[in-house]
């Protein structure tokens, strides 16, 4: 009997430089926008006019331009934390799914805190305390499947996702069960309901004009120069490099892998939650979904950058102008939802990781008489 092989395989590519590369994305991001571009058409929606409305996020025209940043300030945050903190533990090959999860349980502990403690503190004793619980509460949710990596080595990327639903379903436990024990809930609604915060647990803003610009974003700002300092230039950065390219080796050179596990995981979960910290202060109210879908969003935006910070900063800025902006252009066309920017950030991301691959790889015909044996 005859043994067949295929007729086609894969070879990788000798020259894929990084200036070939840039060009595949951005000719890949082309044809994803000529795509959507062809579905806008098809329900009658003219796609350039929906294009620009969408890339300039419905600031032209607007009444209250400078609210309308201040909106997108608040979407773009969260997203660029999380992707920055899923990257770090990626670099590890260290599969974080639990980007919702740990961002739900940094919401959870830090509106704990401003329930508990919002009317004892000043403003920035209570931003603070709520920044640290929100990053201990995530940090804990994710250091807890690290350790069963560590010890058991479990299954990370099974684990971390199921912990997602834990974690909602948590929160919506609260949501919805009235009792006097609830401290979230409004006790003057008839059906259960959020109270908000109070104001001192709300997040600071710097008056810039008629916009009040949001303390998160320095933050944010900050947290990216620190975690590439951290990467490129210290021992630890040099560690998570060594242990995700190969533990054995890591072993071999005296590193104790676990320690190192554990302890990046940590900081990766920790500012996730960090961020939920930061949009649960911001919004100024617990909210049943308070996620907004980051922690999903947040590996496609890890992925698409290569895991490089400079790049994780540019391609958050993207896919929030992308889904705020088709939030704003949808306004206009009854036909369009906000899902288009869903449907759209998945083109794209289909069409790029194609055009990755076929930089870095070819397929090669195998001769006739090759082919079969």
């Amino acid at each position: 009997m005859k043994n067949r092989q295929p007729l086609f395989h894969v070879v990788k590519r000798e020259h894929a430089g990084p200036g070939r590369q840039v060009l595949a994305y951005a000719a890949a991001v082309v044809l994803a926008l000529v795509i959507g571009a062809l579905l806008l058409a098809a329900q009658g929606v003219e796609p350039v006019t929906f294009y620009r409305q969408m890339l300039t996020i419905g600031i032209p025209g607007s009444r209250y331009p400078w609210r309308t940043v201040e909106n997108f300030v608040r979407l773009f945050v969260p997203l660029l934390i999380t992707s920055m903190a899923l990257a770090l533990a990626f670099r590890m090959r260290f599969w974080n799914i639990g980007g919702e999860g740990q961002f739900i349980m940094g919401t959870f502990w830090a509106g704990v805190a401003a329930m508990k403690l919002g009317e004892s503190l000043p403003r920035p004793a209570m931003l603070l305390v709520m920044a640290l619980c929100g990053a201990l509460g995530g940090g804990l949710y994710g250091v807890f499947v690290a350790a069963l990596k560590v010890k058991w080595n479990a299954n990370e990327t099974l684990l971390t996702l199921m912990l997602n639903y834990v974690a909602l379903y948590f929160l919506q436990f609260f949501a919805e069960t009235k009792g006097v024990w609830n401290f979230f809930l409004d006790p003057e609604s008839a059906r259960p309901r959020f109270a908000r915060f109070p104001d001192s647990a709300q997040m600071l803003t710097i008056p810039v004009g008629p916009f009040n610009l949001n303390l998160s974003l320095v933050a944010a700002a900050a947290i990216c120069v620190v975690l590439y300092i951290y990467l490129n230039h210290t021992k630890r950065g040099y560690e998570i490099a060594v242990v995700g390219d190969s533990p054995s080796t890591a072993r071999y050179a005296g590193m104790k892998v676990g320690k190192i596990v554990i302890r990046t995981i940590f900081l990766s979960a920790a500012l996730i939650g960090l961020a939920g910290a930061f949009h649960v202060s911001t919004a100024g109210v617990m909210s049943a979904t308070p996620t907004n879908d980051v922690g999903w969003t947040g590996i496609v935006v890890a992925w698409l950058a290569k895991l490089n910070t400079a790049g994780i900063v540019l391609t958050a800025l993207l896919i929030t102008v992308l889904r705020f902006g088709c939030q704003a252009a949808s306004t206009t066309y009854p036909a369009i939802d906000a899902n288009f920017a869903s449907l759209l950030q998945g083109i794209i991301l289909f069409v790029v990781l194609a055009a990755d691959f076929f930089t870095r790889f070819k397929l090669v015909r195998r001769a006739g008489k090759e082919a079969v044996r």
